[in-house]
């Protein structure tokens, strides 16, 4: 389900006109999330901590109206929620698209992720997956503590989909902590609703 915004009434219609025009509308952040309640909650449920913390990111995002709304033509639309299209590395080094649909309870969210996980390292080649506007794009590097990123871009493609990236977990002074890169569409939002996400990203790590 999908609702149209109404632009002419919409307390940021100066912003939306005036970023949505620029070749590279998109802004970034990178901040370091403590993750260390979640790692432990993710070894005593003994499921993946890739999908625990997948889990609380689209849980904050679902929560973020501005997350949710999608530039379709000259038309903004609110999507009742937004789903993960995460990247999903191989044992060979390589990596697939995969789609997960977004579930409020982590009980309910585990098996179909656990099962397109699988699909995908059981795949060969890079098939985009299924999945439309209402997604946000995830990608997981753990192998990298990055205190900033960029992401390859087609210009030419419409596109105002979130990009969220996680880095390397690490321990500092006795935490695990973990990098966590935000790249949204100015259009549709500022650094205040990604502040609202991040916020709401760490409590629900630390519940």
């Amino acid at each position: 389900m999908k609702k149209q915004l109404d632009i002419a009434t919409w307390a940021r219609k100066d912003q939306f006109a005036f970023f949505r025009r620029f070749e590279e509308p998109f802004f970034g952040v990178t901040v370091e999330v403590d993750c260390t309640a979640a790692y432990n909650r993710a070894k005593a449920g003994g499921h993946s901590f890739f999908l625990e913390y997948l889990h609380c990111s689209l849980v904050a995002a679902n929560e973020t109206e501005p997350f949710r709304y999608r530039i379709s033509g000259d038309d903004v639309w609110i999507f009742g929620q937004v789903n993960a299209s995460p990247t999903i590395n191989r044992p060979d080094g390589t990596f697939g698209f995969a789609y997960m649909d977004f579930h409020p309870a982590m009980a309910d969210f585990l098996p179909a992720a656990n099962a397109e996980i699988a699909r995908v390292q059981a795949s060969t080649g890079l098939v985009p997956a299924v999945s439309g506007e209402n997604v946000i794009h995830y990608s997981s590097l753990p192998w990298i503590n990055f205190t900033g990123i960029s992401h390859a871009r087609s210009f030419s493609f419409p596109d105002s989909c979130p990009k969220i990236s996680f880095g390397k977990m690490t321990e500092k002074a006795g935490r695990r902590v973990m990098p966590t890169s935000v790249h949204v569409h100015h259009a549709l939002m500022d650094g205040f609703h990604v502040a609202q996400y991040l916020d709401r990203f760490q409590e629900l790590l630390n519940a």
